[in-house]
């Protein structure tokens, strides 16, 4: 049996890019595919600090009983912010004694990087599946505190928390800035619109509401669904997949098992080589 890495040679892929997505690009070129790479949705930290370091001497001088991450993204602002004002030590030495949950493989990988294990994960990668885990644990009285992914409340698990008798606290550590260039947005849609895209490979929430809003803004829905029907959908994971089915767009590709770069990719080319 050959072990050989299956090419894309030929292949368009679009990839709706930002900063942590360099990886995923760089796999595909590997196997020799054409990329086409949007600037799609760029995270910044969030405009006033303080809330946040507010949030992180709190966590430092009163640990909760619970922290649960929902994004990479997030942990890795709070460790930056809390080293800006010389207490990531402290901070990491706090972690070290939560239990934490970890809402997917991304949060999980952010604790390895200061040398920290999660205490639970997500039964799923979802909010469901974090509410599911949590089921299970007496939370009655004690702090839960939750890292947002941008700004979004996730009212569903803060609300879930406080039903359960728990005192809830939370930190948005980032924003998702929005006024990029519309104009790389508008020439991708008019790509797949005239059928030059094999494959959109998404792999997260706000790649899809960003390509979705400048498609409305510009009136240009119709053209974008199309273009989405002529090529191929690659999805990283259920949570990015259900955003695109809630959306009626049909998923053609996502890893199996293992919700990464890596296995996307190679579901991507076992994709289309079935195809040939």
């Amino acid at each position: 049996m050959s072990h050989a890495i299956e090419s894309l040679k030929g292949k368009v892929v679009a990839v709706p890019e930002n900063r942590q997505l360099l990886l995923l690009s760089q796999m595909l070129i590997k196997r020799e595919a054409e990329l086409i790479s949007v600037p799609m949705v760029a995270i910044h930290d969030a405009p006033d600090p303080k809330p946040v370091l507010d949030w992180i001497e709190g966590f430092i001088s009163e640990p909760p009983d619970m922290f649960i991450l929902l994004t990479g993204e997030g942990l890795r602002r709070l460790i930056s912010l809390s080293e800006k004002y010389t207490l990531k030590t402290a901070f990491i030495d706090a972690l070290s004694r939560v239990d934490t949950l970890c809402r997917g493989p991304k949060p999980n990988q952010a604790l390895r990087e200061v040398g920290l294990e999660t205490s639970f994960d997500a039964k799923i990668p979802t909010t469901d599946g974090v509410i599911a885990s949590i089921d299970e644990m007496e939370i009655t009285a004690k702090h839960v505190t939750v890292q947002l992914y941008g700004e979004e409340p996730n009212v569903k698990l803060i609300s879930y928390l406080e039903q359960r008798g728990a005192r809830v606290s939370s930190v948005a550590p980032y924003v998702y800035a929005n006024k990029l260039d519309d104009e790389k947005i508008i020439e991708l849609i008019n790509t797949m619109h005239k059928g030059q895209v094999d494959v959109i490979a998404f792999t997260s929430q706000p790649q899809i509401k960003r390509l979705f809003q400048v498609a409305k803004l510009y009136q240009l829905e119709a053209e974008l669904r199309a273009g989405l029907s002529l090529c191929h959908v690659a999805a990283i994971g259920p949570v990015v997949k259900d955003v695109l089915n809630s959306k009626g767009i049909a998923v053609d590709i996502m890893p199996e098992r293992t919700f990464f770069m890596k296995p996307m990719v190679t579901a991507i080319a076992k994709f289309l080589n079935s195809k040939a």
